[in-house]
């Protein structure tokens, strides 16, 4: 046997066909976050150029109204209601809601956290997140 057979390191860490649905919740959940966050630093950026005068204010509203400014605001759409619906998720599950009854750990142990429920919550908050995107999508480049 291999010393490192079993060592797949950041490569089997993000491989969504060894853990599933979950590991790209996880993985969705925390790039939205930070995604988020730089939304949140460039906002009051932008908002806080309004004390520089009304041209300065103007010129940086620009930004958002081309379609690169359109594609990046339908992202933090679909950024923002995924973050959201998966959090409620994470939360009623933290709370025991939907997990179902604790159960002996024997071997082959499946937590009862990933149980369908669960899996169709997540595929609910990806399924909501494209929604809103292609909503945003139509009233931002709809006439």
């Amino acid at each position: 046997m291999k010393r490192n057979e079993n060592r797949e390191g950041i490569k089997g860490m993000a491989n969504p066909g060894r853990y599933g649905i979950e590991r790209v919740s996880y993985w969705l959940m925390r790039i939205t976050g930070l995604g988020l966050l730089a939304y949140l630093i460039g906002h009051i950026y932008e908002t806080s150029s309004i004390l520089n005068g009304k041209s300065v204010w103007d010129s940086m509203l620009q930004l958002t109204q081309t379609t690169q400014g359109h594609i990046i605001l339908t992202l933090v759409i679909g950024m923002c209601v995924f973050h959201t619906a998966n959090g409620i998720r994470l939360m009623f599950a933290h709370g025991g809601f939907g997990v179902g009854k604790p159960t002996r750990p024997d071997y082959p142990y499946i937590p009862n956290s990933q149980n369908m429920k669960n899996k169709l919550c997540i595929y609910a908050s990806i399924g909501v997140a494209a929604l809103a995107m292609m909503y945003g999508l139509s009233v931002l480049f709809g006439e």
